[in-house]
């Protein structure tokens, strides 16, 4: 969820840093641009001033001669002032022709940025303020100001200044507004980091406690710390549930259990009285016979019901065991009965620990092992297998006996579910579930699957590191 939450708050941030930084950007472009432009308003008003009193341009159109001192102190002006700035100015008649100019060989042309701020400055206004220059364009910046005598525009003092410098300037500017924007974006990336954890801190409690929950450890609680009140009002309200599912979880347990006790002396009673019974009839009596069958098939169930129960209910008592010497012995033990069915059971069992608690482990493979004999034709095959790799342990059990269907896979090891085609083979149909929660409860499972061409493959897996209590 984070990593849904975090992008989206990145993006508004930059949205709304993008929102304030751009403007920012364009307002100390246009800053800097109005303080060169009134600087050189400044500037064209001063050459104004002193073209305004130069004797009027002659016949023909030459320029002033060097007896006029006025003239001469403007060419004085305009000279030092490019050396100094290297900005080309200079004073035109309407005609165009310079009346100063620095450099001297500078004149003004017929069309271009500078023609058109001639030309508005002949309308005996100064002329209007160039285009934005931005840093990566116009390297000129022209400013024009009319040379008013008696009411009558007679000259034009036109500036032409590079703009390099004031581009850098611009360019620092928005440097400094970028370092501004990132500094802003990590700082508001680390708020964000630090909210999104704050918010969702809970959740991810949650989420760990009810996979806990879902995994058989019902004992597990949300800490109620931290976060916003609605969501320590959900971890309260989960809490609360949690103890009322594990309450009738435990009621559940000790109802089964105190059934299959207390039916158990009962049954014990009318399975003795059946005995007696039996006394009195024909030792070949058929109808007395199933009668002790199915007592003892009801008196296995309870005894399986018990086993249920006891397994819900006991932790694990989880140790470093070898997988291997574990299940070699259950091979050798389910040896004698596999060779008297006739069925060949092999084992490949290599030296590998696991954490699993050595009891419920035996008493799970026993289970499998007993199932796959019993399901296995004469002259076949059982195989057990221990295999492992970085993280978990597995046994593997094959059998070649008829297998099951996809939709019996999927049903295989609810209680008291039973093939159809097997209800004639002796079981209860509690021996795999007990089998799966014992191992469920130190944090292995069990899995089935089809063996080709014919038979079925049961998983046994057991984790290679200790489990979280």
């Amino acid at each position: 969820m984070r990593t849904r939450l975090l992008p989206l708050l990145i993006v508004l941030m930059a949205a709304v840093l993008l929102a304030l930084g751009i403007p920012l950007a364009v307002s100390v472009a246009a800053a800097e641009q109005q303080r060169v432009v009134v600087d050189r308003i400044d500037d064209t008003a001063r050459f104004a001033a002193l073209a305004q009193f130069v004797t009027e341009q002659p016949a023909g159109g030459s320029r002033v001669g060097t007896t006029d001192e006025r003239g001469e102190t403007l060419r004085k002006e305009l000279g030092a002032y490019y050396e100094v700035y290297g900005i080309r100015v200079g004073v035109f008649y309407r005609d165009l022709a310079p009346m100063a100019n620095a450099p001297e060989n500078w004149y003004m042309v017929a069309k271009g940025e500078g023609r058109e701020a001639f030309n508005e400055a002949l309308l005996g206004r100064r002329s209007h303020d160039p285009e934005q220059v931005w840093p990566w364009q116009r390297d000129r910046l022209v400013v024009a100001s009319p040379v008013i005598r008696d009411g009558d525009v007679i000259a034009v003092v036109v500036t032409d200044s590079p703009t390099g410098q004031m581009r850098s300037k611009i360019l620092h500017g928005w440097v400094i507004i970028g370092a501004g924007e990132v500094a802003a974006m990590l700082l508001a990336l680390g708020a964000a980091l630090r909210l999104t954890g704050w918010v969702l801190k809970p959740v991810r409690v949650l989420d760990a406690t009810t996979h806990d929950i879902a995994t058989g450890r019902l004992k597990s609680r949300v800490a109620v710390a931290g976060g916003p009140p609605e969501l320590r009002r959900l971890a309260r309200s989960f809490n609360e549930m949690a103890d009322n599912v594990e309450d009738v979880l435990e009621q559940q347990r000790a109802f089964v259990a105190d059934a299959s006790h207390q039916l158990r002396n009962p049954l014990s009673a009318l399975l003795l009285r059946i005995e007696l019974l039996a006394l009195e009839l024909p030792e070949d009596n058929e109808e007395i016979a199933s009668v002790r069958t199915e007592g003892k098939r009801l008196a296995e169930v309870l005894d399986d019901l018990l086993d249920l129960a006891l397994a819900e209910h006991a932790e694990a008592d989880l140790r470093l065991t070898d997988i291997g010497e574990l299940a070699a012995e259950r091979v050798a033990s389910w040896s004698p009965l596999a060779d008297s069915r006739g069925v060949r059971l092999t084992g490949t069992c290599p030296a590998t620990t696991a954490w699993a608690d050595p009891v419920t482990l035996s008493s799970a493979l026993d289970a499998v092992i007993d199932n796959a004999l019993k399901f296995t034709p004469e002259g076949e095959d059982v195989e057990v297998a221990v295999a492992s790799n970085g993280e978990v342990s597995t046994v593997v059990v094959t059998d070649r006996g008829p297998g099951l269907s996809d939709e019996e896979l999927a049903r295989i090891g609810d209680r008291f579910w039973r093939s159809a085609g097997h209800q004639n083979i002796k079981g209860s149909g509690l021996g795999l579930s007990i089998s799966r929660v014992l191992l469920s409860a130190g944090g292995g499972s069990i899995a089935y699957a089809r063996h080709e061409p014919h038979g079925l493959k049961v998983t046994v897996t057991v984790p290679r590191s200790r489990p979280e209590s």
